[in-house]
């Protein structure tokens, strides 16, 4: 009895410790909060530009302590959430979906921004002009490379390199 018994604290101590894990990981059970739309007043945490006004993908990062950032461009989000010095809990990143939202007037199709494949290098502009193009799924992604250009790229393989927002502008350090 006592190795039956045993035996059932294990099994129930494994159970338990895969519910504990499975619990803290990203699932599509809704456990992301929602994303918000945007309205006329909306505008980039970075430079005040109204999202409505613009082309291309948008993105918007919200915080553990219910705050919302938005970007009038993809590159934006990315460009802030790469920085070494960025501290704050985030609870979500949405990117808008392109296969589905018209590229000069984009509204709603929001992804996570962590599962969407991006189109990085196209000659297509975005708000900020070269963006990276989000698609939530990989065969339109490839499409668009196909009319467009560019390449792909999942979430994790962009880096704070590729990120910047300076438009490839070369610093001359010897002014």
């Amino acid at each position: 009895m006592k190795h039956h018994t045993l035996k059932s604290i294990a099994a129930l101590a494994v159970t338990v410790l895969a519910f504990g894990l499975a619990a803290g990981c990203h699932n599509d059970s809704g456990a992301l909060p929602a994303p918000h739309e945007i309205t006329d007043s909306t505008v980039s945490v970075l430079d005040g530009m109204s999202l409505k006004e613009y082309p291309g993908p948008k993105a918007q990062m919200l915080y553990a302590d219910g705050h919302a950032d938005f970007f009038c461009d993809t590159l934006g989000l990315f460009s802030v959430y790469l920085r070494p010095e960025h501290d704050r809990k985030v609870s979500a990143m949405y990117v808008q979906d392109m296969g589905a939202a018209d590229w000069l007037h984009p509204e709603g199709h929001w992804i996570d921004a962590t599962q969407a494949t991006y189109v990085v290098g196209s000659k297509k502009a975005g708000a900020m002009g070269q963006t990276f193009v989000s698609f939530a799924k990989e065969s339109d992604a490839e499409q668009f490379v196909k009319s467009e250009g560019g390449k792909l790229y999942h979430f994790n393989q962009i880096t704070s390199d590729m990120a910047t927002t300076d438009g490839g502008v070369v610093k001359d350090q010897n002014m």
